[in-house]
């Protein structure tokens, strides 16, 4: 089974036959979810290719966290800088947040 669940594609990790990252995969299982719980919230996928793919994740724990740490790195860049390029919009964003009953 090694990497028939799992492909790169464009340097992400991409459940093979499907456009689901291994990212959104290995999120929820680490988050407790089931196997099971990860395939009803991804319709597209079998239990098969769920299983397949947090097998992949545990045979290639190392890398994958590697990975997902760049990741999250570079979201984090991206993020400050679309912050910096436009603060007002996202104080407009943060004071409409705290409007709403929900974000209290």
């Amino acid at each position: 089974m090694s990497g028939a669940y799992i492909k790169q594609r464009d340097g992400a990790y991409m459940v093979a036959g499907s456009r689901v990252s291994l990212d959104s995969i290995v999120y929820s299982f680490v988050s407790g979810q089931s196997a099971e719980t990860i395939a009803q919230a991804f319709p597209v996928l079998s239990l098969e290719q769920v299983y397949g793919a947090i097998t992949y994740y545990l045979a290639h724990r190392d890398e994958v966290d590697q990975y997902l740490e760049v990741r999250q790195q570079d979201f984090d860049a991206k993020r400050r800088l679309a912050r910096d390029a436009d603060p007002m919009f996202y104080q407009k964003l943060m004071d409409a947040k705290k409007q709403t009953p929900l974000a209290r």
